[in-house]
């Protein structure tokens, strides 16, 4: 990295369900950081795995490579399957080029719901009681009580239903099993659903920003998401001994995975308390690269604290090119 601007690679798409929402995340990511400080690349894998320049030009994975190798940092915002999930955090680090977030193992571990529930529950974490069906246990699952099925390994709300009567099981496992091979039947678990942002610096501090309330009747899918009607209350109205739990399980599960970066890590605050259970957060997911318009929950979380958008992103490349980066 030379003294002048930083060459920043931010890469967009993806060939996932999760493709649109990542473009709109990568555009306000390149607006926001093209300024005198960075020289911006824009590139963007298309549906069906193309890469592309900034013109929609196809220059293939080897002209990628290339182009990221002639840059200083990556900051890869492609949610879901085939980014998130440590496939591009592989590619930089086999090119030896700085990237902004989570490494390869902490992204492949947060992107599988069900192996993140094992770590957090190693962890001292509750999560919701659940069971992994594939293929061939399918047939064998009954409804008891009401569930929320979705796939192991996917964003966004793709293919997630909230199962209350018998009737309804059947279609939720096949809109799940049609974006994933393993999916996850949990126990609904009723009460708030409040995410936290945990951050970690290169001196290995951690930055957990104020929680973030999503008021919702039902599940929070992808229409609330990104429809543009989410009733987000921010700093959520949690007690102190409710903020400093969070805050724990927060950065526990994000210590245990690996994280670095940023990462979105979303719990439940239950309404009861289950027999045999103690009280405290129920952890949902980790999101190691979760939306980020100036408008989703982690920047607004970030900013809510006095850390605004584009500091933020400045905030993180920076530190991806520290020497002693964490990870």
């Amino acid at each position: 990295m030379g003294a002048g601007r930083i060459r920043v690679a931010v890469i967009g798409g993806g060939a996932s369900c999760e493709h649109d929402v990542s473009l709109a995340s990568a555009a306000s990511v390149a607006d926001h950081l093209d300024t005198a400080a960075y020289d911006v690349v824009r590139l963007t894998i298309d549906p069906h795995g193309t890469w592309l320049d900034r013109e929609g030009r196809p220059v293939g994975l080897t002209g990628a490579a290339c182009l990221l190798r002639r840059c200083d940092v990556v900051l890869p915002v492609v949610h879901g399957p085939h980014g998130e999930d440590g496939t591009l955090a592989a590619l930089c680090d086999l090119a030896g080029v700085p990237y902004v977030g989570s490494g390869v193992r902490a992204g492949a571990l947060a992107m599988d719901k069900w192996t993140t529930k094992l770590v957090a529950n190693a962890v001292g974490v509750a999560t919701a009681p659940g069971v992994l069906l594939t293929p061939a246990t399918r047939a064998g699952h009954r409804w008891t009580h009401p569930v929320v099925v979705k796939p192991v390994a996917a964003g966004s709300s793709h293919g997630v239903t909230l199962v209350d009567e018998p009737a309804g099981l059947d279609d939720a496992l096949a809109a799940a099993f049609a974006l994933d091979d393993r999916v996850l039947v949990e126990d609904l678990v009723v009460g708030r659903e409040v995410d936290v942002a945990v951050l970690s610096r290169p001196d290995g501090s951690r930055v957990v920003s104020p929680a973030l309330e999503i008021v919702v009747d039902g599940l929070f899918g992808f229409e609330e998401k990104y429809g543009g009607h989410a009733d987000f209350r921010l700093p959520a109205a949690i007690s102190e001994t409710e903020r400093k739990s969070l805050k724990d399980a927060a950065v526990a599960v994000y210590d245990a995975l690996g994280c670095a970066g940023v990462a979105r890590v979303d719990f439940f605050l239950p309404d009861q308390v289950a027999p045999g259970s103690t009280a405290g957060p129920v952890l949902n997911e980790v999101n190691t690269m979760p939306g980020f318009t100036a408008r989703s929950q982690v920047p607004r979380m970030f900013a809510a604290a006095g850390l605004p958008y584009a500091d933020l992103l400045d905030l993180l490349v920076r530190d991806a090119l520290a020497p002693g980066r964490p990870g």
